[in-house]
């Protein structure tokens, strides 16, 4: 599911600051928004945005000096003709970037159409990056999942599992072990692009992490700064099952990798049986590393199964 979309005024305050940019014409238009269609059938932020283009509608259109060129060309009624046509692309937003002084008919035309546009001197490139990634993540399809979202060497790794098997204790004891906390229990995930997931920790539980027996523990406050994080690539699913589970579901050793759907993207699974007596944070640290060899291109069963190959040829 994508969010409601943003107005005009919501992504000027929001990149205030950053972009430098001022309000210079369309300023009874602050509610103009995006087109819900042309959200819904975005795959990602990145089509919202981009330079003057008129085969692209709905998007926002940023006018670098090729473009202002373009407009400002010797012939009055071609530029007359091509500023006119901007109006039938139906932008949210017109941004002049690159310092470019914006042209009296491109500013009467948008005060007409009631176009919001914003002028600033950065440079395009820099404008349409900012804001691609800006939308990207608020556009992004979102959902929830139930687990604990970590850092554990340098991978978003999600723990999810039974009830009752430890979830937040294993979480606790991989943060003492110098893991970093994303989330407990509640975790936001965004998919941020056509391959990659982002989870994060809702606000209010920011910092915190549930523990039976003992309650709610500030991990920032107890382990310091570094034992969280503001969120993470969703990278690997640790499953954890009791034996019953593992016996009746899954191979005791997978012949290829498991992966779990999350947001239409692909997710690499782990599966880690809880019985009494295993270390089960060694387990994940174990599995962390074995996944990283794998993206790496070092996939430890194939290479099991080409030396047990080698050696019944050697045999005959």
């Amino acid at each position: 599911m994508k969010p409601t979309v943003v107005s005009a005024d919501v992504l000027f305050e929001d990149h205030r600051d950053a972009l430098k940019w001022q309000w210079v014409a369309g300023l009874g238009a602050s509610e103009r928004r995006f087109d819900e269609v042309a959200v819904r059938e975005a795959r990602s932020g990145a089509d919202l945005v981009g330079y003057l283009n008129y085969i692209h509608p709905y998007r926002v259109q940023v006018f670098g000096e090729r473009e202002m060129a373009y407009l400002t060309s010797p012939s009055d009624d071609d530029n007359r003709r091509r500023i006119a046509r901007i109006v039938t692309l139906e932008p949210p937003v017109l941004i002049v970037a690159d310092g470019q002084a914006v042209p009296d008919p491109l500013m009467a035309m948008a005060e007409r159409a009631q176009i919001p546009m914003f002028a600033t001197p950065e440079p395009a490139a820099f404008v349409i990056d900012v804001l691609r990634a800006y939308l990207s993540r608020h556009f992004a399809d979102r959902s929830s999942m139930h687990g604990v979202f970590m850092d554990i060497l340098g991978m978003g790794v999600m723990i999810t599992g039974e009830s009752g098997l430890g979830k937040s204790e294993l979480g606790l004891e991989l943060i003492s072990r110098g893991h970093g906390l994303v989330a407990d229990d509640a975790v936001d995930l965004y998919r941020i692009n056509q391959t990659s997931v982002e989870g994060r920790c809702p606000e209010l539980l920011q910092n915190l992490l549930e523990v039976r027996g003992i309650g709610l523990l500030d991990i920032k406050a107890i382990f310091g700064e570094t034992a969280v994080r503001r969120k993470m690539r969703l990278q690997l699913i640790v499953h954890l099952v009791r034996k019953e589970t593992m016996e009746r579901d899954y191979d005791r050793m997978p012949h290829e990798p498991l992966y779990q759907d999350v947001l239409g993207v692909p997710v690499r699974k782990a599966v880690i049986q809880v019985v009494a007596g295993r270390n089960i944070a060694v387990l994940v640290e174990a599995a962390v590393r074995n996944t990283i060899l794998q993206f790496r291109g070092i996939d430890t069963y194939q290479e099991f199964v080409s030396r047990h190959r080698a050696a019944m040829m050697r045999s005959e």
